[in-house]
């Protein structure tokens, strides 16, 4: 490693473990213990540091042993045998610190990704009439069965459907460790193409979905004023009996600030479509800040995850040709097949690849 990257690392590592200390000693303070709206936040923090200051205590250690063989051998004199396992020493030693530095870039890059356990997934039909819905209904389960193949927790918050079994829209939550880390690439425009069960001539039609993918922010993240916030309570309407057509249980959100509107009627209780709202509301601005956060760094820092911009195409499904295409990282697959029925892996693999490259130059 070079060494003013190196020192660069190292200065930033040192920041990190004094932040650490520093957290550690107001958790021990009894006023902090006492008071959940600052434990809460101090506890995921240290949680959030620990894995990369325990790896550069460790890294520390091992340099300081580093000095101590090789001052072992300018002592050894004339002694060949000592001076031999001194230098032994301090190659093993050498060796471990290099491995365990490229570790500790690995996990520094990586670790915001990593600490976010809880998405809120929203996929929508774009153009393509009802074969568009179909598609979204597609990915739905795609994701779904990817999801449940890591034992991830999936709730659906909001569900809507065609006529033709497609989807308007859904809005689900998944909870699980890496769940970000894995899907957090999966925000913007995904085309299909392929001849839709609507087909009677049997023409490829080209067909669109948005899906948006939005870290969930707790209330420690993101605080909302209540005075921001306009609500609208209304009959739910559509299917589902009289209690969803007579009982004022829809609610509407509307965040005055950044104009980000929520609807949900997806339960027949107010209260519950109201903490339902407020989840979405909540890591909806949370992406908005994010964003804004990162328009204003420069362009050389930005990073490929999480950018879910929707009207941007990163992913073409070509059905016929059993290919499925990332544009971001130009990358072809002939599985597509087996992707749509969740076997993703190889293709999120090689996303975090390319995005941990990308993260390390930026470095």
């Amino acid at each position: 490693m070079a060494t003013d990257v190196l020192k660069g690392l190292t200065e930033k590592l040192e920041t990190l473990d004094a932040r650490c200390r520093e957290i550690t000693q107001q958790l021990e303070d009894p006023a902090n213990c006492s008071d959940p709206k600052k434990l809460i936040p101090l506890s995921r923090e240290q949680g959030k540091l620990m894995p990369i200051v325990g790896k550069f205590r460790t890294y520390k250690k091992y340099l300081q042993q580093l000095d101590e063989a090789r001052q072992m051998g300018r002592e050894a004199g004339a002694d060949a045998e000592m001076k031999a396992m001194a230098e032994d020493e301090a190659e093993t030693l050498s060796e471990a610190a290099d491995r365990l530095i490229e570790e500790i870039k690995d996990t520094l890059v990586m670790a915001d990704d990593a600490a976010i356990d809880s998405v809120i997934m929203e996929i929508r039909p774009g153009t393509g009439g009802d074969e568009a819905g179909l598609f979204a209904r597609d990915l739905h389960n795609m994701y779904t069965r990817f999801a449940e193949k890591q034992g991830w927790k999936i709730e659906v918050m909001e569900m809507a459907g065609t006529e033709m079994g497609g989807l308007r829209e859904v809005i689900m939550n998944i909870k699980g460790p890496g769940v970000w880390a894995h899907l957090g690439y999966e925000g913007g425009g995904h085309r299909v193409q392929r001849v839709p069960e609507t087909e009677s001539q049997g023409r490829v039609h080209t067909s669109a979905a948005t899906v948006a993918v939005l870290p969930e922010a707790e209330e420690v993240d993101v605080e909302i004023n209540p005075d921001d916030v306009i609500e609208n309570v209304s009959c739910a309407g559509g299917p589902g009996g009289q209690n969803v057509n007579k009982v004022a249980s829809a609610i509407r959100l509307e965040h005055v600030p950044t104009g980000i509107v929520v609807s949900m009627r997806d339960e027949r209780s107010q209260h519950k479509n109201r903490a339902k709202a407020y989840r979405i509301l909540r890591s909806r601005l949370y992406e908005h800040y994010q964003q804004k956060a990162n328009a204003e760094r420069s362009s050389a820092r930005k990073t490929m995850i999480g950018s879910g911009d929707r009207s941007q195409r990163i992913r073409t499904y070509n059905f016929p040709q059993n290919r499925l295409t990332d544009h971001r990282i130009n990358l072809s697959l002939y599985s597509l097949d087996r992707i749509i029925m969740g076997e993703m892996d190889e293709l999120i693999e090689a996303l975090q690849v390319h995005d941990k490259q990308q993260r390390l130059a930026n470095l």
